[in-house]
Formats: C-alpha cells, sequence, structure tokens
C-alpha cells in the first residue's frame, strides 16, 4: 500500500516503523527536518519537510495516487484539515485523524461532523480513550499485565507472570486442562527472561514467566488463577494527574471503586470538582510523600500515574510501590524509560504511542483483518483476522490446523465461528468466514500471515 503520514512524532514514528517493515511505501511529512532525518536514518521511508496540511506539500509526497493518509500531529486541527484537502483535491480513498479534544469527538456532534460531505475523515483515532480502555480493562482484570479483547470481547488474549506460589508454577501447560477440566484455552507464547518461547504441551512453566493465553471471555479468569496467586478485586485507586486521561479513567471507574485524583494545577482541579460526581479531587504534587501517606497510599489498590511528564510518573509511581501501593500501573511515553521500568518496582508500564498504534494498524491492514494489537513494545503482534473461500482458493479454508504453513512463531489460539468460541488444536478444521485469532512473536512474519489468509487463484 502507499501510505501517507502526516506526523513524524512518537504516533506517526511507530506508525512508520510497523509499516515500513511490511513492504509498504511510506512517505512521512513533517514540519521538523531533524525529526525526519532521525526517522529516514533508521527506516526505509521518504519523507517531505512541511505541513500535512498544504496541497503543495501533500503532492510532494505523492497523495495523488496514495491508498491512504493518515494525520497524526499533535493539532486536531492540522489532522482534519489534511484529510479535508487529500479528499476535496485528490480523492484519496481512505483518511484517518487522530482527533483529542472532546468537543469533536462528542457523539453529538461527531457523526454530523465527520462524513464525505463535512469533514472527510473517515476513521477516528482518539488516543486518550485508547488509553483509558486499555487501563480499565487491565483493573477489571487483577493482576493482569495486558488484557486484549477479539470478535467483539468474545475471545481475550491475557498476559499474566506467573509468581511464586501460583498453581502452574513448575507444572506443563498440558496440566492446565486437567486441573480446569471445563475449561479450554490455549497457550499463545511464553516470554521468559526477554525471549519469547513457543509453548508446547509439555512446556514447564517458571516461575516470572509471562504467559499469553487465549481462552473464551468468560473462562480467562479461570486459566488466570492458575498461573498466580488468587487477585483480589481493586477497590482503592488513585490517579495522579487529572489532565485528559486521568479524567476520563475517573469518569469511567468512579461508580465501581473508591477514586482519588492528585492534580497539580489548581485550575485543573477546580474543573474535575465540578465534572466529577464521586472522585475525591486532591490538589498537590504526585509525589509528594506526605500527601500520599495523608491519602492512605499503603491502603491504595492501584496507583495510576498519567500526568504528561515521564519522570513525574516514574518518580511518583517508585514512590508510592515503596510506600505500600499494592500495585502501580504508570504512563511512559519514552520507550528507553518503558523499557528499563518494566517488571522493576513498576508493576505495569503503559505506552500510549503503542496502544495508539494498535488501534491504527486495525485500519491499515490488508484484507479481512479487523484486529490489530501491538505486543512487547511492538516486536509481537496479534491479529484478528477472517477465513475466507474454500479448500481450493485458500491455503488455510477446508484445512486443520497442523497442515497450514504458518510462519515460525506463529499460532492459531482461537476461532470465532457464528458467535461461538474455539480453542485450536492441532486437528481443528478452518471454514469459510472463522475469525481466527493469530499471535505471532515475531511481527516481521505479518505480511506472510496476510497472505496466507488471502483468496486467491485455484489451487492445483
Amino acid at each position: 500500500m502507499k501510505i501517507v503520514i502526516v506526523g513524524g512524532g512518537q504516533v506517526g514514528g511507530t506508525l512508520a516503523e510497523n509499516l515500513a517493515s511490511e513492504a509498504n511505501d511510506i512517505t512521512v511529512i513533517d514540519p521538523q527536518g531533524d525529526r525526519l532525518r532521525e526517522l529516514q536514518d533508521r527506516l526505509d521511508i521518504r519523507t517531505v519537510n512541511g505541513f500535512g496540511s498544504h496541497p503543495d506539500v501533500l503532492v510532494a509526497a505523492g497523495i495523488e495516487d496514495a491508498d491512504m493518509l493518515v494525520a497524526v500531529t499533535n493539532s486536531d486541527e492540522l489532522n482534519m484539515m489534511a484529510c479535508q484537502v487529500a479528499h476535496s483535491l485528490f480523492r484519496t480513498p481512505k483518511k484517518i485523524a487522530r482527533v483529542r479534544s472532546g468537543s469533536y469527538t462528542n457523539s453529538a456532534y461527531s457523526e454530523k461532523l465527520f462524513n464525505d460531505t463535512n469533514v472527510p475523515v473517515d476513521v477516528l483515532i482518539t488516543p486518550e480513550q485508547v488509553v483509558t480502555e486499555y487501563i480499565c480493562r487491565l483493573i477489571e482484570h487483577p493482576g493482569t499485565l495486558q488484557v486484549l479483547n477479539f470478535a467483539d470481547g468474545a475471545v481475550q488474549l491475557v498476559a499474566v507472570r506467573a509468581v511464586k506460589g501460583g498453581p502452574m508454577v513448575g507444572h506443563q501447560l498440558k496440566d492446565i486442562r486437567e486441573q480446569i477440566p471445563d475449561v479450554d484455552a490455549r497457550a499463545a507464547a511464553i516470554w521468559r527472561q526477554d525471549g519469547p518461547i513457543v509453548p508446547e504441551a509439555d512446556t514447564v512453566i517458571e516461575e516470572g514467566d509471562e504467559v499469553f493465553f487465549v481462552a473464551a471471555q468468560a473462562d480467562s479468569r479461570k486459566v488466570m488463577k492458575q498461573l498466580q496467586r488468587n487477585e483480589k478485586p481493586y477497590q482503592r485507586i488513585i490517579i495522579a494527574g487529572g489532565g485528559n486521561i486521568g479524567y476520563r479513567l475517573a469518569k469511567t471507574l468512579e461508580n465501581d471503586y473508591n477514586v482519588k485524583v492528585i492534580e497539580y494545577s489548581a485550575q485543573r482541579g477546580e474543573y474535575l470538582a465540578e465534572h466529577l460526581d464521586k472522585t475525591v479531587v486532591l490538589q498537590g504534587q504526585a509525589a509528594n510523600r506526605e500527601l500520599l501517606l495523608e491519602e492512605n497510599i499503603d491502603k491504595t489498590d492501584v496507583f495510576l500515574a498519567v500526568t504528561n511528564d515521564d519522570e513525574v510518573n516514574i518518580m511518583a509511581s517508585l514512590l508510592a510501590k515503596r510506600l505500600g501501593a499494592r500495585k502501580v500501573m504508570t504512563l511512559i511515553t519514552n520507550p528507553v524509560y518503558a523499557d528499563l521500568m518494566q517488571g522493576s518496582e513498576i508493576d505495569i508500564a503503559i505506552s500510549p504511542q503503542q496502544a495508539t498504534t494498535s488501534s491504527l494498524l486495525s485500519h491499515v491492514r490488508r484484507g479481512d483483518t479487523l484486529k490489530v494489537h501491538s505486543l512487547r513494545r511492538g516486536a509481537a503482534e496479534a491479529l484478528e483476522i477472517v477465513a475466507h473461500g474454500d479448500r481450493k482458493n485458500s491455503k488455510v479454508v477446508g484445512r486443520v490446523i497442523e497442515d497450514i504453513k504458518l510462519p515460525p512463531g506463529t499460532t492459531i489460539g482461537a476461532l470465532v465461528r457464528d458467535g461461538k468460541v474455539i480453542i485450536t488444536h492441532h486437528d481443528t478444521l478452518i471454514e469459510s468466514d472463522d475469525h481466527a485469532i493469530v499471535f505471532m512473536i515475531d511481527k516481521q512474519h505479518t505480511r506472510a500471515v496476510e497472505k496466507l489468509f488471502q483468496v486467491g487463484f485455484t489451487f492445483f
């Protein structure tokens, strides 16, 4: 595909990196030349210096025959204008825009505003909402490192860390079936000391393993209990940072949990107090030891650091953990910091650009790829992809799993057929219109998997 990306920041750069590795024709537009040089030094892409809303800049980027425009600058207005120009002058087939302001994305206005007649944006991406939903799933599933939904939530891919004292630590994977015979689940991958392992039935789970398993949503909690001690549901939550993400989190969680928000700005604190119903709003610094002690940090189930400053988030999280917070989740934009802190005293390092990129990839992939989740800082990937055709024109339909030539480290963990979840085994037969949940420990194989599922000419 020929794709023009407007904005070479962290989201645009991460997206370009993901797409350039799959033989796409990528051009990135940005007014900052040093940012473009950094991207061009490490990626096989074209770059154009300028503003992506200017027609001449778009022409220089090749918009006239582009398949897609993705506008992900920090300016909502520039993103929307880039889509408008691409539509009005060049009839670009698909236009995706990152739009952050709730004034634009409010459902009362967005349906009337974003259409071919008015502002021609085909897909809206709201990073704050994506991150909020991601964090809320983690809170709903205590003890998880990642929870991803497929097939409208029917299937879940859940990552958990096997802890000392967990029922399955020291046992083979096949023993899970004996422990919970009424539940069908499959381990898609295991990360051990930062290296991936393709799980087999006789693979022994070790303490510290990060296990990705696929199960029907109704069964995922039962499998989790086999890998770690039974985690009590969360009740008390402290959110450090009352910006867009902090506010959305508090609004979403306040009816089901005891929520407090620490906000440094008195003016923003007043806004939060006016617009939140049950949340307690505190004015102060998130890394203030006395404030955390006063608010009973040692009795807090989850401390969420979501300010717009990585250093503040990290320091506040480390302090909260040492003062007794049960779980600490930290928003970290800088990928170097995120890699350093994941698995330390910080329980979960959340990358906003990875969450946003996953949303974008779902709309950028070829064919019938309905859902894409980037995992392990972009090294791995999980797809929901629809199988079409028959045994004559498809390499997967009408075949059992063991006969499909999957790339190395790739597993088909589950199928969804007519709303029913089928956890796959070596003899599971794939039928037309099945939704396959595919896990790859190396995302370099994404294109090969998509080609595998494409309907071709009759095979002989």
